[in-house]
């Protein structure tokens, strides 16, 4: 498999929309312009590291509209466009991609099927782009505003991003574009002698410039999204052992706790809350205890997998709520790093996990310390069925 990078270009001022702060960092539904744009890509499993381009002067608004993401330390970009990606292209060396996909900040709805087409374009071909048909008749305009013909209209394509390219190829042509007043890497690439081809972009795909543009993605945002709720218990009880794995993370204990897989009751819980809050069966329907293959699994492997359903969907985890429910053993030494870990196999923020323990009183199988029990309950958000 190719290792895919992924080059946002977020140093613009977005003058042409008077606003006080830059378009990427204006607010859209329950986010930034920015962070919108950046789930796009951590949400697509294909893609390896995200590097973002940003002007320095807007480094406490970035923090903001990354929080909570995986994504590479930012980098400082360039006086214009070409100047910013160029530096985005540097910094990726040591990741050593095979491509990079380049991605405009204000285009905060690509769709992962349009990752895909773009992805599928490069098999054969130096780059692909995505375009959209021009559909209204073209004119010219002269500066004392009367119209003439222009181009034929099927002749032309609007393009979008990302752009895809083999990366050694793109980082060539830019190294020597002696021109600065180039508007895409597509053409970068053209100036180049590589050969771009193009796939079906997405209406939806559009870029937020003007004040129209921002009111119809604010439209977007706000429509189309509800919002569910998932609840997930499980049970192992005691048995031989020297430790107990909870939320991913080794306990040292002593006893284990007896399952077909690692018995991690906790990521038990939290996945069937995922598969439930979708509608999507429980954690038993999806990795029957009976397989072989499930032996001794690590539970982490169940809950990528709801939370790529989640993905799938086009849907995003807001809060997790965890509960475990012992004797033994004290849980309160091990929480920070069981949300530590839980964060990082959802790639979701620390703030939006709680990770907490209570006891019974005594009372119950988990009162006499036969065993753990855990519930879950968690909140996501999914666009609306019709």
């Amino acid at each position: 498999m190719p290792k895919i990078a992924v080059l946002v270009v977020a140093a613009g001022r977005g003058e042409r929309l008077s606003q006080e702060r830059p378009k990427q960092y204006l607010p859209l539904g329950d986010a930034l312009v920015l962070t919108h744009t950046l789930r796009c890509f951590t949400e697509h499993p294909g893609t390896a590291q995200i590097q973002v381009v940003i002007n320095p002067d807007h480094q406490d608004l970035y923090e903001k509209a990354s929080q909570g993401l995986s994504l590479r330390p930012a980098i400082a970009g360039g006086r214009t466009r070409q100047d910013s990606v160029r530096a985005g292209l540097e910094a990726l060396r040591d990741l050593e991609p095979d491509i990079v996909l380049i991605h405009d900040a204000a285009r905060p709805f690509v769709s992962g099927s349009l990752i895909e087409r773009v992805l599928s374009g490069l098999d054969h071909h130096a780059g692909c782009i995505p375009v959209v048909p021009v559909a209204d008749t073209l004119k010219r305009r002269s500066s004392t505003n009367e119209l003439s013909s222009g181009p034929e209209r099927t002749e032309l394509v609007a393009a979008q991003t990302p752009q895809g390219f083999q990366y050694a190829e793109i980082v060539a042509a830019h190294s020597t574009c002696d021109s600065s007043n180039l508007t895409d890497d597509a053409a970068v690439a053209d100036a180049a002698g590589l050969k771009v081809t193009s796939v079906r972009g997405d209406p939806d795909n559009f870029k937020i410039t003007l004040p129209d543009d921002l009111q119809r993605a604010e439209k977007m945002a706000k429509s189309g999204s509800e919002t569910r709720t998932g609840f997930g218990f499980d049970v192992h009880r005691f048995g031989p052992g020297t430790a107990v794995v909870l939320c991913g993370c080794s306990i040292p204990h002593d006893s284990g706790l007896v399952g077909h897989s690692d018995a991690d009751v906790a990521l038990h819980a939290v996945t069937d809350a995922i598969f439930g809050a979708l509608g999507d069966g429980d954690i038993g329907s999806h990795f029957p205890p009976d397989d072989p293959r499930w032996r001794s699994a690590d539970s982490a492997l169940f809950l990528q997998e709801a939370d790529q359903h989640l993905k799938q969907r086009k849907g995003r985890l807001i809060n997790l709520d965890l509960t475990l429910i012992c004797e033994t053993p004290k849980i309160g030494p091990h929480r920070d790093r069981m949300r530590a870990n839980l964060s990082r196999l959802l790639n979701i923020s620390e703030s939006r996990i709680g990770v907490k323990a209570t006891t019974t009183e005594k009372l119950g199988f988990t009162g006499r310390k036969e065993g753990i029990a855990a519930q879950a309950i968690v909140t996501l958000e999914l666009p609306a069925l019709a």
